[in-house]
């Protein structure tokens, strides 16, 4: 919206100056344009850097039963959650911790991820 408002104020601008519409125009479009292109640059440079890290990484959940697939119900922010171990071969017992999040499942692990 930002680019919009920058590229109609230049055809106001040009309006001002006294050139003719079809000017105006084009001006307002080029400006829409280039401006459109800077910005997804920028952010194309902005997300390639930034790491997928979600603050429920490391966070201490508690068991609450385990179904017959392996599949743990577990209690977390105030509602039941999905969750699965991260190896089959971690006991069931003991606190967990969230290494993961695959859709709305957690991956669980007995160690606290960094």
């Amino acid at each position: 919206m930002l680019i919009i408002s920058i590229a109609l104020g230049l055809a106001g601008i040009a309006a001002l100056l006294g050139l003719n519409l079809p000017f105006q125009i084009m001006l307002s479009a080029a400006a829409s344009i280039i401006g459109t292109v800077i910005l997804r640059r920028m952010k194309g440079m902005h997300t390639g850097k930034m790491i997928s890290q979600s603050l429920d990484i490391g966070q201490s959940v508690r068991v609450i039963s385990w179904l017959e697939d392996g599949v743990a119900r577990v209690h977390y922010r105030g509602t039941e959650w999905d969750a699965e171990l991260e190896s089959s071969s971690v006991p069931r017992d003991g606190v967990f911790y969230i290494k993961a999040i695959q859709g709305s499942k957690l991956i669980l692990t007995p160690y606290k991820p960094h």
